[in-house]
């Protein structure tokens, strides 16, 4: 059985003055009760909590501010989540509200038990309901967009397929004659600045939300999903995808697949801190796939401690990859450059790998900090 996460943003799902589409999100609901008792296991992300909110409010614009945000949250919240109860309980099926900020993922125990417990739910036949938790996000711990946070869950729960649902039939390249066309399929390869779309601004339609959706595709195919940016509109969108039919931009996973927990450190455990390092180093990284050793620290950024993610970057200021420090910046920033007896003699206790290779990921990317 196949896990499929779908998210729904919330200009597909709410209107200009706030109110839910009501239509749109029980045509939705009956696509992932469709879905599971074809034998899938759907989860649906879903905006519009502080839509509903501001609606409710009276709010015509949107707040700027962190605690107006979070007060719509937590007025719009059980609005949307009722909304998603009544019409999946119309449908005799149960679905479950679940509420995550990107520090419940970061911590690997966190990550870990938000997987077993969406597990869980799915075994239960039940169809989970994810949001951020804008309530209590702050701006340090936020996804920044849905799309994100549905890339996270579809790699959290190795999923064959994540769909970002949205107003658009898909991603627009230009055609032949200068016009908008559809981009059927997004090479595995392509880098996701280098996807080449069509400017649409004339139609009142941007790329800001567009970027945050391809960003969340790449992130998905490096873990072997398969990711389609389809119009939410469409009717059973879902049940169409699920079937193999091609509806709307596909980005196809490449060969290389990570382990699970390499991907949560690319992708989710953010880095506190930035080490510098010789060319020798960055070759035997890169190359060789050794771990990374104090001796090959010429300079650290930032505070952190043992156990933070950092970015590691050459004597270039590129990415070279991002790994777990075995040392504190305090620490490291006494020992760059020593031998590991050298180090020894400061820290007799101390791990001789600043990195070890298997907690370190590589940037493919030519990422320039």
């Amino acid at each position: 059985m196949s896990v499929i996460v779908a998210k729904l943003g919330s200009s597909t799902l709410v209107d200009a003055d706030g109110r839910l589409r009501t239509e749109l999100l029980d045509a939705r609901v009956r696509d992932l009760v469709r879905l599971r008792r074809l034998g899938h296991r759907p989860i649906l992300v879903s905006s519009g909590a502080i839509a509903c909110g501001l609606g409710r409010l009276g709010i015509r614009e949107r707040p700027t501010s962190l605690p107006e945000l979070q007060a719509a949250s937590a007025v719009g919240q059980g609005i949307l989540f009722q909304h998603y109860l009544t019409h999946f309980e119309a449908h005799d099926t149960t679905p479950a509200q679940v509420l995550l900020t990107s520090a419940d993922l970061e911590r690997r125990s966190g990550y870990l038990n938000a997987r077993n417990t969406l597990s869980r739910l799915l075994d239960l036949g039940v169809i989970p309901v994810i949001n951020e938790n804008d309530t209590t996000a702050t701006d340090e711990l936020t996804f920044g967009d849905n799309d994100v946070l549905a890339a996270q869950v579809a790699m959290l729960m190795s999923a064959t397929w994540l769909v970002l649902l949205t107003d658009r039939d898909g991603l627009y390249g230009v055609g032949p004659h200068g016009e908008p066309k559809l981009i059927t399929d997004v090479d595995p390869e392509v880098y996701p600045e280098d996807v080449p779309l069509a400017d649409m601004r004339g139609s009142g339609i941007g790329r800001g939300g567009i970027t945050s959706k391809i960003a969340a595709a790449t992130m998905a195919t490096s873990a072997g999903v398969t990711c389609v940016i389809a119009s939410g509109h469409r009717d059973g969108v879902l049940s169409s995808v699920a079937s193999g039919h091609h509806v709307g931009t596909r980005f196809r996973p490449g060969n290389r697949k990570e382990s699970a927990y390499k991907l949560w450190l690319r992708h989710t455990k953010p880095a506190q801190g930035v080490i510098h390092i010789d060319a020798g180093a960055a070759r035997a990284l890169r190359i060789q796939g050794t771990s990374l050793l104090p001796v090959g620290v010429r300079a650290v950024d930032g505070t952190f401690v043992a156990g933070d993610a950092v970015d590691v970057v050459d004597d270039t200021k590129r990415v070279v990859g991002k790994g777990v420090t075995s040392y504190s910046s305090e620490e490291l920033r006494q020992v760059a450059g020593m031998q590991t007896a050298e180090v020894l003699a400061v820290f007799p206790e101390a791990i001789a790998e600043l990195i070890h290779r298997d907690q370190f990921v590589l940037v493919e990317s030519s990422q320039v900090l």
